[in-house]
């Protein structure tokens, strides 16, 4: 199948734009590849510190005739995403061992959970909780004892913090081990209907407390479509999973079977071998096209579009929200999962999921085919299906079809006939929107602000009953610089109470709100932010806004706004409490949010 234009245009742009970062990050790592096997340059003294707690495999460290693996997990037991984490190291060891390798765990990177923190001062760490992931797996695999390494991750900042670390040690072949989703709980549409419920105080807080616990009731992943999720769409479609790896759930024989060959195959791929294959060759630029494609094709989360920029970085690629808005237009939506529709990801995975998506938009023209990948060469292996006899995977033909229509359906015959993300440009600066799951009547809000700084202000509005009109609901100071960028994801059931009810309201702001924002139009991550010289600090209440999703504007139609004295945020609170005082200096040289909000990329 040929490739499609835009998708060739787009990649061929971004190719020539990172033509000189591209060149000498790939330099770079052909300097370290060519080091050879990374133990043989450590001394006797620098061997015997590393191997001196591994009882009967340090003579096959010492004889460096094998691979060994660093594993960089982000265990712990208080999210359930990450709790299966626990018995993979000693899994994968067993593995290793089997086949003549060893494996170690290198470290350790934390594992914050946006569920716990949503609404709670500890957001504010959320985003650079990443570059922490990013500088924790550095320090990990800076020992330089191994020939490749395994990364356990799932969630939010998690699995881009450890892509980031990966391209940075790009010369090491690298495979992401998912743990999956938990099983399906309650419909994701009775737990948003209990939550505007008890918004609008027609249910107690004990009859919320049971619905969301019946929601997230097991180990892994949340089973509606955010970032957590998006993420692990996003690892198979860029090759850096298994085939069929990302929606099997914890516990299961086939979950277990694909990890123990996830290890086998880190092995096979080590320089040792004769199947070399960096990390750095996978994560070109038609790789993370790829990625982006699937985003847009699963209508994925809105924090993947600060990710990817900063992934990306971290291997000399330099991608634009314009690239983004327009592999976007090109790409059709094919999945609808909650909260694009009322199915979870088990259902959405049942129906065909990603390798029925993968062989759909290869055959569409809509992805590159010939990328480099853990598995091998082309991403047309993707669209196989695993299954375990015995132990052990095979692979077998993919889905030709989908199951259940109402939830995945063919790239000639769509949802909608684009993606759903765009970017917004105008005299309030550079955003985006998600209207994958927004009404297209509500795609252009024109309506009078309505002035915050930050969500707890617009919450006490609203139950002051001082929002029941058409407004813009304007959010500021919820930058990266201003206080890390929390997600205001709990302004969602406000905002959808609103929008019930008639009015005509939109969210402008500066910070996040996650791939569950639902169906009121957001323009987001807006840039420069308001601590920045951004004009959303100049906004009054009563100034009219438009949104346009439509032509991708974003502008303040008052006129003389741009003459006005910025407002003067009271930040006293952001610098302290929580682990803030950590944070200053992240927050001080973190950069836009159009650039990615990294610290260390």
């Amino acid at each position: 199948m040929t490739l499609n234009s835009t998708i060739e245009a787009v990649t061929d742009r971004i190719i020539r734009r990172s033509r000189h970062t591209r060149a000498q990050y790939l330099s770079r790592m052909a300097q370290a590849a060519e080091e050879g096997p990374r133990r043989g340059h450590l001394t006797c003294g620098n061997q015997a510190h590393a191997y001196a707690a591994m009882g009967a495999d340090k003579d096959a460290l010492v004889a460096e005739k094998m691979p060994n693996l660093g594993i960089v997990t982000s265990y712990n037991d208080m999210l359930s995403a990450h709790q299966p984490f626990e018995k993979y190291p000693q899994f994968i060891k067993d593995v290793a061992r089997k086949n003549g390798a060893t494996a170690q765990v290198a470290g350790g990177v934390p594992a914050m959970c946006d569920g716990v923190t949503q609404g709670q001062v500890g957001m504010e760490l959320s985003l650079f909780s990443r570059d922490v992931i990013a500088l924790s797996a550095g320090v990990a695999l800076s020992h330089n004892t191994f020939d490749a390494a395994v990364y356990l991750g799932v969630c939010d900042k998690i699995v881009p913090g450890l892509v980031i670390a990966a391209a940075t040690f790009g010369y090491l072949p690298g495979i992401f081990i998912p743990a999956g989703p938990m099983t399906s709980g309650i419909p994701n549409d009775e737990k948003t209907n209990v939550r505007k419920a008890f918004a609008k105080g027609e249910c107690d807080r004990a009859t919320l407390m049971k619905a969301e616990m019946a929601s997230y009731h097991g180990p892994g992943t949340c089973t509606f479509y955010g970032t957590a999720n998006s993420n692990q769409m996003l690892m198979e479609f860029m090759g850096l999973h298994l085939p069929g790896a990302s929606f099997v759930n914890p516990g299961t024989e086939l979950r277990d079977a694909l990890t123990g060959h996830a290890t086998k195959r880190a092995l096979e791929i080590t320089k040792l071998g004769n199947q070399y294959t960096p990390v750095c060759d996978i994560l070109d630029e038609r790789t993370f096209v790829n990625g982006l494609v699937g985003l847009m094709a699963t209508g994925g989360s809105t924090n993947l579009v600060i990710h990817i920029i900063a992934m990306a970085r971290a291997a000399g690629v330099l991608l634009d929200l314009q690239d983004l808005s327009d592999l976007s237009d090109a790409t059709p939506l094919m999945a609808r999962v909650y909260p694009n529709g009322l199915a979870d990801v088990n259902h959405f995975h049942a129906a065909g999921g990603v390798g029925y998506m993968i062989g759909e938009l290869l055959s569409a023209g809509l992805l590159h085919p010939d990328t480099k990948t853990v598995y091998g060469n082309g991403l047309k292996d993707y669209h196989a299906e695993p299954h375990v006899k015995d132990g052990e995977v095979t692979w077998g033909k993919g889905a030709t079809k989908s199951e259940n229509e109402k939830i995945l359906r063919p790239a000639k015959d769509p949802f909608q006939k684009a993606g759903g993300l765009k970017q917004l440009q105008g005299n309030l600066g550079r955003g985006v929107i998600k209207v994958s799951a927004v009404d297209p009547d509500r795609h252009i809000i024109e309506a009078p602000a309505r002035v915050f700084s930050g969500q707890a202000e617009v919450k006490a509005a609203w139950r002051a009953h001082k929002l029941d009109r058409d407004c813009v609901i304007v959010v500021r100071f919820q930058g990266p610089k201003a206080n890390g960028m929390p997600e205001l994801h709990g302004l969602t059931p406000t905002l959808s109470v609103l929008q019930d009810r008639g009015f005509n309201v939109a969210l402008v702001t500066d910070g996040r709100m996650s791939g569950a924002s639902g169906k009121v139009p957001a323009a987001i991550h807006v840039a420069p932010e308001a601590l920045d010289g951004g004009l959303i600090a100049k906004i009054q209440d009563g100034d009219m806004i438009r949104v346009d999703a439509v032509n991708g504007t974003l502008d303040v139609l008052t006129e003389g706004v741009a003459e006005r004295d910025a407002a003067t945020p009271d930040l006293s609170d952001n610098g302290h409490g929580i682990g803030r005082e950590l944070f200053e200096v992240f927050r001080q040289s973190v950069g836009r949010a159009d650039d990615g909000a990294g610290v260390v990329v």
